[in-house]
C-alpha cells in the first residue's frame, strides 16, 4: 500500500496523469459514447412504447448494478491492493467478496421476481421478456464489478480499461445489427444491453495469470466495516440520477403520455452529456487529488477539492447554456424530429439537475475519503426526499419531474457540501489518503 501510495504521490508531482489514467479514462469514454449510440439506434428502431419500456430496463439496471455492486468493486480493489503491498495472496478475499456479491445479486433478483407483475405492467409496458433481461443484467454486472475490482486491486489497469471499452464496442455492434435487421422487439435490445459485460469479462481476462493467489482467510470486516453505508449511498445516488425518468414513467396516464415518456428520455440523455465529459475529468484529476493529499496535509486536500469543484461547476454551467441554446437542435439531429420534442426550458432544467448531480458526486468522493460514509448516504437520502416532495406538488408530467430533479440534486449537493466542510475543519485524518487512492478513478458514472 505504501509503495502504491508513494507512486501516486510522485506521479502527482512529476507528471500530469497518474498510473492507469489513460487506460481507465479511455475505456470510460468508449463505453460512454457507445451508450449514446445505443440510445440513438434504439430510439430510431423501436416504437415510442417499446423505447420507453427498454429505458425502464436501462434505468433499473444502472440503478441496481452500480448501486449494489460498485461498492463491492471498490472494496475488493482497496483490500486487494493492501494485500498485494504486503505480499499476501488475495484469493480468499476475492472468494469472500464474490460470495457477498452473489448473495446481494440473488436478493435483488428475488425482489425483482416478486415485484414482476408491477414491473411488467407499469415500467415494461407488458414486455415480459424485459424481466428476463433484467435478471440477466443483475448477474452479468455482479460478475463484471467483481472482476473489475480484482483487476484494479492487482494494478492491472490495462485489462480494466479494456473491460469498459470492449463492453461498449460489443453493445454498439449488436445494436447496429439489430437496427439494420429492422428488429422492433425491445427484448432483443434489452439483451444487447445486459449481455456485453459477460463478453467483456472474457476479453479482459484473456492471458491474465495469478489473479486468484492463495493467501490467509479473509473475514468480512476486511472488505469494510462501512460497506453498508457505502451500499446505501451508492443505491440512493443512482436512484436520484434516474429519478426523473422513473417518476415520469410511473406517473404517465394512458397511452398518449406513455408515448411522451419515450421522448422525454431522449432529452434526458442530451442533458447528461456533461456526465460523459466528467468521466474523463474524474479519471484524470481525482488520482491527482489523491497524490496531493498523500502527505495528509489539510491545505493540499482542501485546495485540490476546490479546484475539482471549480471544474465541475464550469462543466455544469456550460451544460446548462448549451442545453438551453443548441440542445433541441442537437437532440433532433441525433434522435430524429419525431422522437425529440423537449424544448429549451426542459433541457436547461435537466442539464441543471445533471450539473448539481455531478457536483454532489464530487463532494461525496471527498466526504467518503474523509470517512464520512453515513453522511454521504444521508445526503443522497435528503436529495431523494426533496425530489419526491417537489414532484408530488406539481401537475405537468415533465415539469414536475424536471423541477424535482433540480431540487433533489441541489439538496444533495448542499447537504454533502456542509458535511464535507465540517469534516475538513478537523483536518485530513491519517489513513484517509489510502481510501481516496484506492477508490478514486474507479467509480464511473453510468450515462
Amino acid at each position: 500500500m505504501a509503495n502504491r501510495k508513494q507512486r501516486l504521490i510522485e506521479a502527482a508531482k512529476n507528471t500530469p496523469l497518474p498510473e492507469g489514467t489513460y487506460a481507465i479514462g479511455g475505456g470510460l469514454i468508449v463505453v460512454g459514447l457507445s451508450a449514446y449510440g445505443f440510445q440513438i439506434l434504439a430510439a430510431r428502431g423501436l416504437t415510442d412504447t417499446g423505447y420507453a419500456a427498454l429505458n425502464s430496463l436501462w434505468a433499473l439496471v444502472f440503478v441496481v448494478a452500480p448501486g449494489f455492486f460498485q461498492p463491492i468493486e471498490q472494496e475488493v480493489s482497496r483490500a486487494l491492493a493492501h494485500r498485494r503491498a504486503q505480499g499476501i495472496g488475495g484469493g480468499p478475499l476475492i472468494k469472500r467478496a464474490a460470495l457477498l456479491g452473489g448473495i446481494l445479486a440473488g436478493s435483488v433478483a428475488l425482489v425483482a421476481v416478486i415485484a414482476s407483475p408491477r414491473l411488467i405492467e407499469n415500467l415494461f409496458h407488458d414486455e415480459t421478456g424485459l424481466l428476463l433481461a433484467l435478471l440477466i443484467g443483475i448477474a452479468s454486472y455482479y460478475l463484471a464489478h467483481t472482476t473489475r475490482g480484482t483487476l484494479s486491486g492487482q494494478g492491472r489497469f490495462g485489462p480494466y480499461g479494456m473491460m469498459h471499452a470492449s463492453e461498449g464496442i460489443i453493445r454498439i455492434t449488436i445494436c447496429v445489427a439489430l437496427f439494420v435487421a429492422g428488429v422492433e422487439q425491445p427484448f432483443w435490445y434489452g439483451l444487447a444491453l445486459v449481455l456485453p459485460p459477460l463478453g467483456a469479462i472474457g476479453i479482459a481476462l484473456r492471458g491474465q495469470r495469478g489473479l486468484v493467489e492463495p493467501g490467509p482467510e479473509a473475514p468480512y470486516s476486511e472488505l469494510s466495516t462501512a460497506l453498508g453505508w457505502l451500499l446505501l449511498g451508492s443505491v440512493l445516488a443512482q436512484l436520484l440520477g434516474y429519478a426523473s425518468f422513473l417518476a415520469a414513467n410511473a406517473l404517465a396516464e394512458g397511452q398518449a403520455q406513455e408515448d411522451l415518456v419515450a421522448k422525454f428520455i431522449t432529452g434526458m440523455f442530451i442533458a447528461r452529456i456533461p456526465i460523459l465529459l466528467f468521466q474523463a475529468v474524474q479519471a484524470a484529476l481525482l488520482p491527482k487529488l489523491a497524490g496531493l493529499a498523500g502527505e495528509g496535509r489539510h491545505a493540499d486536500f482542501a485546495s485540490g477539492m476546490r479546484k475539482l469543484v471549480a471544474i465541475v461547476i464550469g462543466l455544469g454551467v456550460i451544460g446548462v447554456v448549451a442545453a438551453a441554446t443548441i440542445g433541441p437542435f442537437v437532440g433532433k439531429l441525433l434522435f430524429g424530429e419525431d422522437k425529440f420534442i423537449l424544448g429549451n426550458r426542459d433541457l436547461a432544467l435537466l442539464a441543471a439537475g445533471s450539473g448539481f448531480f455531478i457536483l454532489a458526486l464530487t463532494l461525496a468522493q471527498g466526504l467518503i475519503a474523509l470517512r464520512g460514509y453515513a453522511g454521504a448516504a444521508l445526503a443522497w437520502l435528503a436529495g431523494i426526499i426533496a425530489f419526491a416532495a417537489i414532484t408530488a406538488a406539481g401537475n405537468d408530467l415533465f415539469l414536475r419531474v424536471e423541477l424535482g430533479f433540480v431540487a433533489g440534486a441541489a439538496t444533495a449537493t448542499a447537504v454533502m457540501g456542509i458535511l464535507l466542510l465540517l469534516r475538513m475543519r478537523g483536518g485530513v485524518p491519517v489513513g484517509a489518503v489510502d481510501e481516496l487512492v484506492d477508490n478514486v478513478g474507479h467509480e464511473p458514472l453510468e450515462i
